[in-house]
């Protein structure tokens, strides 16, 4: 358990308004939500804005629009509220003077009036001597207060560095990810905590956020661990409770590199728009770096929130395999209702001819289109692909290349199957349904003694087009009498 006094565990996200989520973030966004929610406890948003030439107004859009499409609903943040705000952290400034006013009361901090030029010097010299350059050498630590103040109140430029204290042992903690971990204080210099324009550095800020809002548990990316002995100190000199901090290891790519653009989308909209489902996406972050027993694969959404827990948490670097979500994604898929696929394909049905008053007024006609492609999609983004026929209405694109190996294949009197088909699917005394249409035109095998291929195949370009498509009379039955022959007949006359 952490060391804070608060019986609740609060967790959160702070990502940086700097451009789109990435996937190292979105998984870190998945388990702070997934472990607040096993914990029954609270999932904090906090935009750290303080960087003004990167943080903009739209960057912060797109990561909240990010995480309410993963649907990962955070009980307090800059768009909700909560007890504990604000939630950017350029309108908390005002904490955090009051932090450094306490450090300063304190004699925990102290001002520094070492110019860039100075310390670029030093950096230097000990480099042209062949030394390591071990960072500030206190040079102001032990300035006479009074000597401080004149120089503060002549307005000679200064910042407020950390003091650390000389007799202090190993910066240790027990991370939940890490175990027991431990840095040398001795190479910790006086960092700074406010800059000379008097905002505060990140290690100052995120600890006077944490603190402020009660945060009992740091779940973040590895590449923050060297920070963590630096806000440790930061915490003890404000004698504030310390989280239980748990790092996450790296997500590589399929080569074992850091995963990057170069193995294709990063961004979690990317994804979106690639037509993954939300919950296949979170399903398969989770997996990169935990796991709920070691075998189980497909993990729900509500299992995700009642079993996630941080000793599931490898140390080992975690691989993107893209063929993998892929995968994930199709079996989400194919789990999926009718109802609730309709609706997750709206813009690709759209894009594939249908409108959306008509999907609207007519949602149980959409939902019949599911079992044409439920089985065969890995992506949503194929619908708009392989159901565009169903919109064609009277017309017909037919496929060359299934013209030339269907069509016009010597011996397949393909130009005796389709006036044949023709006229029985223009006999209204047959039912316009599935199984009574196939079982009059299966007579035509027997009737022209040929293949049934020769005469299925046949039909399936003239009415969608090629070779290739959706369970062929489940696919008659969603269109009209009326299209189905004008296709066949355009057909002929096109082809023969």
């Amino acid at each position: 358990m952490c060391d804070c006094c608060n019986d609740e565990v609060r967790v959160r996200f702070a990502p940086s308004p700097t451009g789109r989520l990435h996937l190292g973030g979105a998984r870190t966004a998945i388990f702070n939500w997934a472990f607040a929610r096993s914990m029954g406890g609270k999932f904090i948003l906090r935009i750290e804005d303080t960087d003004p030439t990167r943080s903009t107004d739209e960057n912060r859009e797109v990561i909240l629009r990010a995480l309410k499409w993963m649907g990962l609903d955070y009980d307090e943040g800059p768009d909700v509220g909560g007890e504990y705000g604000p939630y950017l952290q350029t309108q908390r400034t005002d904490t955090y003077q009051e932090a450094l006013q306490e450090l300063i009361d304190k004699g925990a901090v102290y001002p520094c009036f070492c110019t860039k030029e100075t310390l670029d010097a030093k950096r230097a010299a000990a480099e042209a001597e062949g030394r390591a350059y071990e960072g500030y050498d206190r040079t102001c630590r032990d300035l006479d207060p009074a000597e401080a103040k004149a120089r503060m109140e002549a307005g000679e430029p200064f910042v407020w560095r950390l003091k650390v204290p000389l007799d202090h042992g190993p910066i240790a903690f027990d991370d939940a990810v890490y175990g027991h971990t431990e840095f040398p204080a001795e190479v910790m210099d006086d960092m700074i905590v406010v800059r000379s324009d008097g905002s505060p550095t990140y290690n100052f800020a995120v600890v006077c956020d944490d603190t402020n809002m009660k945060i009992t548990h740091v779940i973040r990316g590895d590449d923050h661990l060297s920070n963590t002995p630096r806000q440790i100190l930061i915490y003890e000199a404000l004698e504030r409770p310390i989280p239980t901090f748990a790092h996450l290891s790296m997500i590589l790519g399929p080569d074992g590199k850091k995963l990057s653009k170069r193995h294709g989308a990063t961004s979690v909209e990317e994804y979106r728009d690639r037509g993954y489902l939300p919950d296949a996406f979170n399903n398969y972050l989770a997996l990169l770096g935990w796991s709920l027993d070691g075998e189980t694969t497909i993990i729900p959404r509500d299992v995700l929130c009642s079993k996630f827990s941080l000793d599931h948490i490898t140390k080992k670097d975690a691989v993107f395999d893209e063929a993998k979500l892929d995968w994930m994604n199709g079996m989400y898929i194919r789990s999926m209702d009718p109802a609730t696929w309709v609706d997750a394909c709206r813009p690709y049905l759209v894009e594939a001819g249908a409108n959306e008053a008509d999907i609207n007024a007519n949602h149980g006609y959409y939902e019949k289109m599911y079992a044409l492609v439920g089985e065969r999609l890995t992506h949503l983004t194929e619908v708009s692909e392989k159901l565009a026929y169903l919109f064609w209405g009277p017309e017909v694109k037919l496929d060359e290349k299934s013209v030339t190996k269907v069509l016009k294949k010597e011996g397949c009197r393909a130009d005796e199957v389709l006036p044949a088909v023709r006229d029985i699917l223009a006999d209204e005394s047959i039912p316009w349904e599935t199984a009574a249409l196939e079982a009059e035109v299966e007579k035509l095998v027997e009737k022209l003694d040929l293949k049934k291929k020769f005469v299925f195949q046949p039909i399936r370009v003239a009415v969608c087009g090629n070779m290739v498509s959706p369970p062929l009379f489940e696919s008659i039955e969603l269109l009209s009498r009326a299209d189905v022959l004008a296709r066949i007949e355009t057909t002929i006359a096109e082809v023969f």
